[in-house]
């Protein structure tokens, strides 16, 4: 499922991911409404990285126009 930005903020899309997890996690949910949960809460976390990118983007972008050390984020952690 994608996820409009105009239409979801980063909070509420974490805040429906969550809801999701719950759901899935207690088990007694259907076969076909599991899958069709898993898969929108695909598109919701792949919808929160993609704004986490972008706004860690622009604060490298920020911190190095403003003659600080390159910001780096380490993915691994």
């Amino acid at each position: 499922m994608a996820v409009e930005s105009k239409e979801v903020t980063f909070e509420e899309a974490m805040d429906k991911l969550e809801l999701i997890i719950t759901k899935l996690e207690e088990g007694d949910v259907p076969l076909e409404k599991a899958l069709r949960l898993y898969q929108e809460g695909i598109g919701l976390s792949a919808f929160c990285h993609s704004l986490l990118s972008q706004a860690e983007d622009q604060l490298a972008k920020i911190m190095t126009d403003d003659g600080e050390k390159e910001f780096v984020i380490d993915e691994g952690e």
